[in-house]
């Protein structure tokens, strides 16, 4: 599939199990990843890359994690534990990730004022990570996404995706999500968009 890539979005020690930030049953997302990759001659990792002090900390406005949020200059910021920090063992890529061939990892989150959910642009929605112009070089038009989380990271990239003129498929057995109350909207998001959501056995 020349013209597919797989991408693996933020599968990170800090969203795994022991995680400061740890996605619920997250660590169950690699298996079906190691064994997915090996049909794509495609395959991209996203990695979380926060400098300390960064925005959306909530230790860094001295508030509460999940509970509050503060106002940036793109809207309101969710608040989350310290993750994910530049250099920590918290921001390395699981080791269980067998993915010897990927062929690009798009750092985001680095820059302290604005957070980035989305591989393709981070939550002021103007700044580019150079995502989709890498794709559009190589000629790639259909994007597999998988990792963490269902209704942050891997939902945003999903809609951003689309917008961006690719075909988008969520695999759900490869994706899990933060909170149920969040989840479930995120889903509509897509479904409303026409994005494909299928199993990593349907695919292969």
């Amino acid at each position: 599939m020349s013209d597919a890539a797989l991408l693996v979005i933020d599968v990170q020690q800090d969203f795994l199990p022991g995680g400061s930030l740890a996605v619920p049953e997250g660590d169950t997302v690699i298996a079906p990843i190691n064994r997915m990759g090996a049909h794509f001659a495609n395959v991209i990792l996203t990695q979380d890359w926060h400098p300390q002090g960064h925005i959306s900390f909530a230790s860094t406005h001295g508030k509460r994690p999940f509970v509050d949020t503060v106002e940036a200059s793109y809207g309101t910021q969710t608040l989350w534990p310290d993750h994910t920090m530049q250099q920590s063992r918290g921001a390395e890529l699981s080791p269980q990730l067998n993915l010897p061939h990927a062929g690009l990892i798009v750092r985001k989150g680095f820059r302290r004022d604005v957070d980035s959910y989305s591989a393709f642009l981070e939550n002021d929605h103007r700044t580019s990570t150079g995502l989709a112009g890498y794709l559009r070089d190589r000629g790639i038009t259909d994007l597999y996404l998988c990792g963490l989380a269902w209704d942050y990271c891997v939902g945003y990239s999903a809609l951003d995706g689309h917008d961006l003129g690719f075909r988008i498929t969520v695999i759900e057995d490869a994706t899990r999500g933060i909170a149920l109350e969040s989840i479930a909207p995120m889903t509509q998001r897509w479904m409303d968009k026409g994005i494909r959501i299928a199993l990593s056995d349907e695919l292969f």
